[in-house]
């Protein structure tokens, strides 16, 4: 098991959802550790995800993980790079595939080989979505040796930066190590993702929508479990290994949105089904035995329904926060519905692990 000790941190996409949960897990519980962030801020960086941070603990800097030269002035004298930064949302990606392919290979290229340069410890966050999909009568999950089965433009580059994290620490000896998470979902997440959107709906009186019949199969982890899991596995992981990270949270999407609309006093019912997307997966599961036995990590959030509620309570508490961004989503929706066929309305995306 290794041990690293870190003081001073990059955090890219740290004013995203799951990034900022992670830089606000840091400042929280490990005082003498530094993090800079580094965010491009596109629509779903947010500089308000970690508003009210110390100063002297935080510093944010505007710019993009492709930029060699930005890379070269920031990456001397931290100890550690967590990439965050992804583009993640799957319907974006099928309709715009080269975004992706820029960001998440691209800029996953470009920090490996700062971090080979510098000598820089690497973790890079993924997504279970890697592994492609199971049926929902399959008992079995996800494990680290699982085959690459990607579905997407999304998963297939994230794929390929996993690829080239693997390939960076075997070449270069990059002291790299990779976690694949599953959905997430906690207070910060952007108003287009599954549980946000849900909620936010019934908030301004709008009518769920749920993609084809709801019954996909999602493994749910709080924002800050996956927070305290990266940070174990950044501190103490193996190097060059890869851990899952997931809190046996499967529940089916039409589930999970009827569990929302019971807690905020809507009928269980009241939501419409859309057309489904193209390659939507049917059901992710993944196994965190490893991280568990090696690293001794638990989640705190184990009871889904808890984790609910809290969440439903910060979207309630937080609507300075959500409402324009949920303006800006829903015509976003609108535009491509009036684009397309009346039968073909989009429904939120599944919360991922960026």
């Amino acid at each position: 098991m290794h041990d690293f000790s870190t003081h001073n941190i990059i955090v890219t996409g740290g004013c995203g959802f799951i990034g900022s949960n992670f830089v606000r897990y840091v400042v929280r519980e490990h005082p003498g550790v530094h993090v800079t962030v580094l965010d491009k801020l596109t629509y779903a960086g947010n500089p308000e995800n970690i508003a009210g941070l110390p100063e002297d603990r935080v510093e944010l800097v505007v710019g993009d993980i492709c930029d060699v030269a930005l890379l070269e002035r920031l990456v001397p004298g931290h100890d550690a790079i967590v990439h965050y930064a992804a583009e993640s949302h799957n319907d974006n990606s099928i309709a715009d595939a080269e975004l992706f392919f820029r960001t998440n290979v691209e800029g996953t290229f470009q920090l490996l080989e700062a971090a080979r340069r510098h000598a820089v410890r690497f973790h890079h966050v993924s997504t279970d979505e890697v592994y492609g999909d199971l049926a929902l009568d399959d008992p079995t999950r996800f494990t680290e040796e699982a085959p690459y089965r990607p579905s997407s433009p999304y998963s297939s580059t994230k794929a390929a930066s996993d690829m080239l994290v693997r390939a960076w620490h075997r070449t270069y000896g990059v002291a790299a190590t990779i976690s694949n998470c599953s959905n997430n979902y906690g207070p910060y997440q952007h108003v287009e993702k599954f549980i946000p959107r849900q909620i936010t709906s019934i908030l301004t009186g709008a009518r769920p929508k749920l993609y084809g019949d709801g019954r996909n199969v999602r493994d749910w982890i709080h924002a800050e479990d996956h927070s305290s899991a990266v940070w174990e596995i950044l501190t103490r992981g193996r190097i060059g290994e890869t851990y899952l990270i997931g809190a046996d949270g499967e529940r089916s999407n039409i589930d999970v949105l009827r569990a929302i609309l019971e807690r905020m006093e809507r009928d269980a019912d009241d939501f419409d089904l859309v057309h489904d997307r193209p390659g939507h997966d049917r059901r992710y599961a993944v196994d965190a035995t490893k991280l568990r036995h090696e690293l001794g990590w638990e989640p705190a959030h184990a009871d889904f329904f808890e984790g609910l509620d809290t969440t439903i309570a910060w979207y309630r508490a937080h609507e300075d926060w959500w409402l324009l961004a949920k303006e800006a989503a829903e015509a976003r929706y609108t535009a491509a519905e009036l684009g397309g066929s009346r039968n073909q309305m989009r429904a939120p995306d599944e919360g991922r692990c960026e």
